[in-house]
């Protein structure tokens, strides 16, 4: 498949940052052979942060101990200048860590030691919920005037109709998401209303 992806647009760019050469080559071969295009890569924090200002990533994989600055200090630092998917590598003694991750911007975490068939669905799963998240921010930046609560009744109207259209039309919710997106771009409308529209039952695929 790793031909193919040449050949295609990638799934996701992708920058890694992995102490251990050893995990860092893995990680690269199996996001690779699947697809996603890795722009970058580092065993250090410090230049985790500067690969992703250089490359501009939907994607890194941080682990958490690094030289430089540790994955949640280099999580911190990319979330807040940059609209990127993060997902942190951690050890089973460092789940306590996971809040103040959260806390840092850290959308995912997977614990090492880890096989493809684990990771590649968590990355999957991660981009989906992040550009989900884009979309949905970049429709609200385009309507400044709207308060706090309309958009969280935003969110939560679109999150009804996915499970409606997961339910009803048997779509996975990133297809669900995918078909509220298209069909306001197509209509120019905000997916508020298409997604208020599915809810009602005026609108099905």
């Amino acid at each position: 498949m790793s031909v193919g992806a040449n050949e295609t647009e990638s799934l996701a760019r992708v920058v890694i940052a992995e102490d251990e050469a050893i995990i860092r080559l893995d990680l690269k071969e199996i996001l690779t052979s699947a697809g996603y295009d890795v722009v970058g890569e580092s065993g250090r924090g410090d230049e985790a942060v500067e690969l992703v200002a250089e490359h501009q990533p939907d994607l890194v994989i941080l682990d958490i101990k690094m030289p430089g600055l540790d994955g949640i200090q280099a999580a911190r630092e990319i979330t807040s200048r940059h609209q990127v998917a993060v997902m942190l590598l951690t050890a089973f003694s460092q789940r306590d860590l996971i809040e103040e991750a959260r806390d840092a911007g850290v959308a995912a975490y997977l614990v090492k030691p880890f096989q493809a068939r684990e990771l590649l669905p968590a990355v999957a799963d991660v981009l989906s919920r992040a550009r989900q998240e884009w979309a949905l921010a970049a429709e609200e930046s385009n309507e400044p005037e709207e308060r706090a609560e309309d958009k969280i009744a935003t969110r939560r109207i679109v999150d009804q109709a996915k499970a409606v259209l997961m339910d009803r039309s048997d779509m996975a919710e990133n297809d669900a998401f995918t078909f509220i997106q298209q069909t306001a771009m197509q209509n120019r409308a905000r997916m508020r209303d298409v997604a208020q529209q599915i809810v009602d039952g005026t609108l099905q695929p």
